[in-house]
């Protein structure tokens, strides 16, 4: 038997009885946890360490196992959403290879802590019952699939199975699961492109009809029209971060509104091709290299906070507010990096650590903290008068927060 690990992650695995199939343990550190549907025997477990760490184990062939172990770690490299592969083994079947037996291997990945399942999603638990649920998981699958496609990476197999879903401050944020598939190529070719996007609608239009038969599909969601509004908004997001642009010569501005529109989106421009055209004195701009993620590197860099892009927008807009106050209390200017250091310490550490232990696995802190900006602004409103973000916060852990299922490790439901 041979084990091949990421340094530091999966040691306090080797003392599982990997030797047998899967579906045939029974050891204590097994957790029954909540996923999509595979053809694969997958299993989680716990580490042995105090860190309460959860891995993913799924069961498949050796040749199966190395592949999709290489495309994840080279996804993550990429920066690109997906679960961290973190080992394999091999070679666990004892005595000779029985004839038609290929299920040498086990994919050790780690568990996406906050991360839920689309059935879990459409469920009254995740919120199913709110209207937009399906809007959600399509605008995040479609930044999803931009960005491998941006980066050459074709899926192959983009389903609603092989996608887990994060809150992100009133959003979803979408992670690769499953990379079995996956190719990469220097230049994604188009037609490869387009047949990932039509199999990414035909399988999330699958993936629905199972729902609606199983009656767990809210009403008034149809699958088919969700599956092409995902091709309707791929199509709308892929020219948006692709296109040329013509633009007059005079109004060279256009193209600094292009960068800026792109950053509104959440994507950065990391380099631009602007071409003079000297018979019609016309600008052809084109984006050359974008990537997903413009917030959330602003606030990486000015906090050190590691968070989704949609909660990263916000705590920035709480962080420019928090200078405007200091400004009008002080007098004068404070740079923005002082501002964020104050922000972290005075602001965002205290209400963070005022949420209880019993409550902190219910969301993400970056998640609560945007809740509690949420019920600020909702009370406001309500008691026609300014809001403070310890009431706020009380209200939210009084009256909200205990009602809401604990969702950083979520249980299998079936």
């Amino acid at each position: 038997m041979r084990f091949q690990f990421v340094p530091g992650e999966a040691p306090d695995l080797l003392d599982l009885p990997w030797s047998i199939p899967l579906e045939e343990w029974d050891d204590e550190r097994l957790v029954q946890l909540a996923r999509g549907t595979s053809r694969h025997v997958v299993r989680f477990v716990k580490g042995a360490g105090p860190d309460d760490r959860i891995f993913a184990l799924k069961e498949t062939s050796e040749q199966l196992a190395r592949r999709e172990y290489a495309a994840l770690r080279y996804i993550k490299a990429e920066a690109l959403p997906a679960v961290d592969a973190v080992g394999i083994v091999t070679g666990r079947q004892r005595g000779p290879v029985r004839q038609g037996s290929d299920l040498q291997a086990v994919l050790i990945t780690r568990y996406l802590d906050f991360s839920l399942p689309y059935r879990y999603l459409f469920s009254r638990a995740g919120g199913g019952g709110r209207p937009g649920t399906e809007s959600l998981l399509t605008d995040a699958a479609v930044i999803l699939l931009c960005r491998l496609h941006l980066e050459g990476f074709y899926w192959g197999d983009c389903s609603l199975n092989n996608v887990l879903f994060r809150r992100d401050a009133g959003a979803l944020m979408a992670y690769l699961v499953d990379a079995e598939t996956t190719e990469h190529h220097a230049d994604l070719p188009d037609g490869m492109r387009e047949n990932d996007v039509t199999l990414a609608c035909e399988n999330f239009a699958g993936g629905l009809l199972d729902l609606e038969a199983a009656d767990r599909l809210p009403p008034g969601i149809d699958p088919i029209a969700t599956a092409e509004l995902l091709q309707e908004r791929y199509d709308t997001l892929w020219n948006e971060l692709t296109a040329e642009e013509n633009v007059a010569a005079e109004q060279r501005h256009e193209v600094d509104r292009r960068i800026r529109r792109l950053n509104e989106l959440g994507f950065d421009v990391d380099e631009l091709v602007v071409e003079y055209d000297l018979d019609c004195a016309e600008l052809v701009v084109r984006p050359v290299l974008v990537e997903e993620g413009h917030h959330a590197r602003e606030l990486r860099r000015l906090t050190g906070l590691e968070v989704q892009e949609n909660q990263a927008r916000h705590l920035l807009n709480d962080i420019s507010a928090f200078g405007a106050f200091l400004k009008r209390t002080s007098g004068k200017d404070i740079p923005l990096a002082v501002t964020a250091a104050r922000w972290i310490a005075e602001i965002y550490e205290p209400i963070v650590s005022a949420v209880p232990p019993e409550l902190r696995s219910k969301r993400e802190p970056a998640q609560l903290f945007h809740w509690m900006l949420m019920r600020r602004y909702q009370m406001a409103d309500e008691l026609r008068r300014e809001v403070y973000n310890d009431e706020a916060l009380q209200s939210l852990l009084n009256e909200y927060l205990p009602l809401e299922p604990d969702e950083r490790l979520l249980e299998h439901d079936e």
